[in-house]
């Protein structure tokens, strides 16, 4: 039962994280690599402001905040400096790795050591740690998809969408695109930074290397929302990447329980998942096959 409500946990926390990736990749139309360095961001920040003593909710406050700077220098860089989108993230991760080394104290990898965490608090309640990390993570996929449905909803929402719609048409509206896809990058690698100091207090520690394959998680979850539940309005599409999350999460545990796996071979395996689930919509439209439909978009 742990087991699997761990699965579920790890599913729900990845699932933050593909809605940060879902603002860029769908609603702004950009495919953001910051996310790789955004990630480690949020655990580094969250790691050494518990070890100095922070109390670990201020710390992972800190650390949305941090994402958020960080989303903010690559739509700087990708609309004032005219940087192709996909070279705007590449150039900001990169920056990003020295940060985080030096954020850690100059270390590739810092302990969060028996110091108090988000998780250790709510054990307190008389959670176990699968239970605390189970219920935070929905709370937080909760929150979160809540407060995007209601952003969603207002003049500034509307025009975000419109900015990742048409382009041409948002100018001619007299909407300010360049500011619209800044705010898109903040908030988007702030909830990529979110999910990284959550996994970080959850295992314990943040390392630099830690972001490498999150942005493949996160189209991951995406494209198998997307492929499994259709015509969703943006509240329910929101959470459906959740399911996604939860979904693509099951798929790398049965391929851990491959006998005799070579673990240097795990990261092709993701490739070739990632690949598979961005063929489905095409295998999906060939085939005529229908995915459930809960709504309209």
């Amino acid at each position: 039962m742990d087991f699997v409500l761990s699965s579920l946990s790890e599913g729900l926390l990845w699932s933050i994280m593909g809605i940060g990736v879902y603002l860029t990749f769908r609603i702004l139309d950009i495919a953001d690599m910051t996310a790789e360095g955004a990630f480690p961001l949020g655990a580094a920040v969250v790691a050494s402001q518990i070890q100095a003593g922070t109390n670990p909710w201020l710390a992972t406050i800190l650390a949305i905040s941090a994402g958020m700077i960080a989303g903010m220098v690559s739509g700087l860089l990708h609309t004032k400096m005219k940087i192709p989108a996909l070279l705007t993230g590449i150039v900001t991760l990169t920056g990003l790795y020295s940060i985080n080394i030096k954020i850690m104290g100059s270390v590739p990898n810092l302990s969060i050591g028996d110091a108090s965490t988000v998780f250790k608090q709510l054990m307190g309640l008389g959670l176990s740690n699968e239970q605390a990390v189970f219920f935070l993570s929905l709370f937080c996929l909760l929150i979160v998809c809540l407060l995007l449905t209601l952003l969603m909803k207002t003049q500034i929402g509307l025009v975000l969408r419109s900015t990742g719609d048409n382009i041409p048409m948002s100018e001619a509206n007299g909407v300010n695109v360049d500011n619209m896809k800044i705010v898109g990058y903040m908030i988007s690698n702030g909830l990529i930074a979110l999910c990284g100091a959550l996994f970080s207090q959850n295992d314990g520690f943040s390392d630099v290397t830690s972001g490498t394959g999150t942005i493949v998680v996160g189209l991951s979850a995406v494209i198998i929302a997307e492929v499994l539940i259709h015509e969703l309005t943006i509240g329910w599409r929101l959470l459906s990447i959740g399911v996604g999350a939860v979904v693509y999460r099951l798929i790398i545990l049965n391929i851990y329980e491959i006998p005799n796996l070579d673990q240097n071979l795990v990261r092709l395996f993701n490739a070739i998942l990632l690949a598979l689930v961005l063929f489905a919509p095409e295998v999906q439209k060939r085939l005529k096959v229908r995915g459930l439909k809960l709504g309209n978009k």
